[in-house]
């Protein structure tokens, strides 16, 4: 029976097919289960995921396995991207099992859902001491039908340590943020930049975190970050846009997918990493600047949908010219090909910019295309458009069209920044226009829906993060172009999101409160690679709460960060959005507090707002819009072609002069 035809995930589409009987995640696959008193193969993936990929072709498309897996399970197949709750549990799960854990996931449970073995990839053959896939199955269906009061014994035991798992470390009385930034300091490669060794991750909240301060140490560290990565085979040089991460340490060769979360949250990275890069360093800026553009149209070509909304992911694989798949075919190079494409000057001289040689940097003499020196910029840009209109010729990766909520608002959120920073109308354009598919597609009955396709949500609820980030881009949206309607928008989803979403402690759960129960709540307060859910509704409170002087909601995120606190101080890493709110409280601390620059004008892209969004710091609230605009409180009662910055119960005189709004955004009280 074909019961993923019809799914919401094209992750599930793609196995829609298989001999092997899939059922999608709820209550009747459970049922199912309990009915045939057999235990479940949960497999867990996403779309881009090379090695998903891999073992389906391998083991689920074959029929002996199938007959297998049919006979002696109930297989169930899980999107992680649109149930990243039954994800983040059953990934617990296979930590504690193996130390380990990635995709695919592959966990075997108890009828009742409860794991008692878990693993990732397996091989269709034995080899290099991992067992073959057939091997796992038979030897797990054989323990079921002879040693299951086993399996129940380790089920009972998983589901009591991941109780613990999901609670968050306690928050110290103190803190010392210096300390903090010091420890990230040593974890910094000072040889090729980023953080820890091979595979190495882009994580830009480190990097926003690092950028708070503005100290040398913490901004060198934040920018040849920035720089290596920009300079590096992560970057699509000709594209725009990254790869999920670097299977080696000096960034040269990625792992190929392209998620939209990972390009959302760089693009912002990427705006305030060009704030904080002096004017005597216009190469630097030049190049971040490459980036922001690059991402921009990235977005805008090749992941907008008819909808409105942006695509999730491009895959990994792609096919080359015999329709063979091979992972990166689509983005590589060689001296030959680059010669084909631009002819022979401007080959050799592309060969030397982008580092392509004959011995090539990736396989079979290919190379992955990184950035040299400080090239010409017109003849760049002219060899890079002409590379990517050849390259748009081959077969490109596949898409998945699927929307996903959270990561459309860390795409709004950050589209918003780069497009006021750099003043440039169709990016605000693009923001409000992905706003509006979202949320007049997600948002059914009073309540946020996770995902859509084809403009058709699905039944998945929301998480979290999901209200958090889409809260967090509509308030940025109405801060940008003074529309009140964004800012109720987001404020509807904050009340929600408190209302269902809270904990005992005063942080929030990943799930709401009447979502479909699982064997565990999750509650991950980590960055994984998102920030957590309750670091979305931490900066979605504070933002809204700034823009409608709400004291509740800033009251509301103050209990909530405490939460994930003890995380940022144990291991800073990996609580990136944690850091940056715990620098930004330091510096209310010492009297920068958050502060409201309204800047009164009918056009939010004028240079005095521009100035606004280039000075202001993290944290503040920028609003532009018209005066007398309702919806704002008072805050746009200032005459146009001015600026009121106000800090708490503090207000500087309404300006014009860009030296005065510089002391009003930075004065300490």
């Amino acid at each position: 029976m074909n019961r993923l035809a019809d799914a919401v995930s094209p992750y599930l589409r793609m196995h829609a097919d298989n001999p092997i009987d899939w059922w999608p995640w709820g209550p009747e696959a459970l049922a199912e289960a309990a009915r045939r008193d057999l235990p479940i193969l949960l497999s867990v993936g996403y779309s881009a995921c090379h090695w998903c990929h891999v073992m389906a072709e391998e083991s689920f498309a074959d029929p002996a396995v199938a007959a297998l897996v049919n006979r002696d399970f109930v297989a169930i197949k899980v999107d992680r991207e649109e149930r990243p709750d039954i994800d983040a549990i059953y990934m617990k799960a296979t930590q504690a099992l193996t130390g380990q854990g990635g995709w695919p996931m592959t966990v075997f449970c108890t009828p009742q859902g409860r794991p008692f073995f878990a693993g990732t990839y397996y091989p269709p053959v034995a080899s290099g001491g991992m067992p073959s896939f057939t091997d796992v199955v038979e030897a797990i269906a054989g323990a079921w039908a002879q040693r299951r009061d086993e399996a129940s014994h380790s089920a009972a035991a998983i589901g009591a340590h991941l109780a613990a798992e999901f609670t968050p470390p306690p928050a110290p009385a103190q803190v010392d943020v210096w300390a903090l930034l010091s420890a990230l300091g040593k974890e910094f490669d000072p040889i090729h930049g980023g953080f820890g060794g091979a595979p190495k991750f882009p994580l830009p909240g480190v990097i926003d975190a690092l950028l708070v301060k503005g100290e040398p140490g913490s901004l060198e560290v934040a920018q040849r970050t920035l720089e290596a990565m920009a300079r590096g085979g992560i970057h699509d040089q000709v594209g725009g846009g990254f790869a999920r991460y670097s299977v080696d340490a000096g960034w040269v060769v990625p792992h190929f997918e392209k998620m939209l979360y990972d390009n959302a949250l760089l693009l912002g990275a990427y705006v305030r990493g060009w704030r904080r890069v002096p004017d005597h360093d216009p190469q630097l800026r030049a190049l971040f600047e490459r980036v922001v553009r690059g991402i921009v149209g990235w977005l805008g070509r090749e992941m907008a949908l008819p909808t409105g909304g942006l695509a999730a992911s491009l895959d990994a694989d792609s096919a080359d010219s015999r329709g063979m798949q091979h992972e990166g075919i689509y983005y590589v190079w060689s001296p030959e090909l680059l010669e084909a494409a631009l002819g022979a000057e401007d080959a050799n001289w592309a060969a030397g910019v982008f580092h392509v040689t004959t011995a090539g940097t990736f396989e079979h003499g290919l190379s992955t295309l990184q950035y040299r020196g400080t090239p010409d910029r017109d003849r760049l840009a002219n060899v890079s458009e002409r590379l990517l209109h050849v390259r748009q010729h081959r077969f490109a990766p596949a898409r998945d069209d699927k929307v996903v909520a959270a990561w459309n608002g860390f795409a709004i959120d950050s589209l918003v920044w780069a497009s006021t920073v750099f003043a440039e109308a169709d990016w605000l354009e693009l923001a409000r226009a992905v706003a509006e598919a979202v949320w007049s597609v997600h948002w059914v009955d009073g309540r946020l829906r996770r995902t859509s396709l084809a403009g058709v949500a699905g039944d998945a609820s929301a998480m979290a993060e999901d209200y958090g980030a889409l809260a967090l881009g509509f308030a940025r949206l109405a801060g940008a172009i003074g529309d009140p309607v964004w800012l109720a928008r987001a404020v509807q989803l904050l009340e929600v999101a408190m209302a269902h979403f809270g904990a005992e402690d005063g942080g929030f759960y990943d799930a709401a409160d009447d979502a479909e129960p699982l064997f565990a709540r999750a509650r991950d307060v980590s960055d994984n690679p998102t920030p957590s859910g309750t670091m979305c509704l931490v900066a979605a409170l504070r933002l809204t709460g700034l823009l409608s002087d709400r004291a509740d909601f800033i009251a509301r995120a103050d209990q909530a960060a405490l939460t994930v606190r003890g995380l940022a101080v144990a291991s800073p890493r990996f609580a990136g959005a944690a850091l940056v709110d715990l620098l930004v409280a330091d510096e209310a601390r010492t009297g920068l507090g958050p502060a409201v620059a309204a800047v009164v004008t009918d056009d939010p892209l004028s240079d005095l707002a521009r100035a606004t969004w280039r000075m202001a710091p993290i944290g503040t609230a920028v609003l532009v819009g018209r005066s007398g605009t309702a919806g704002f409180g008072d805050r746009l009662k200032a005459e146009d072609g001015l600026v009121h910055v106000c800090r708490g119960t503090t207000c500087f005189a309404p300006t014009a002069d860009l030296a005065e709004l510089r002391t009003a955004l930075w004065s300490r009280a």
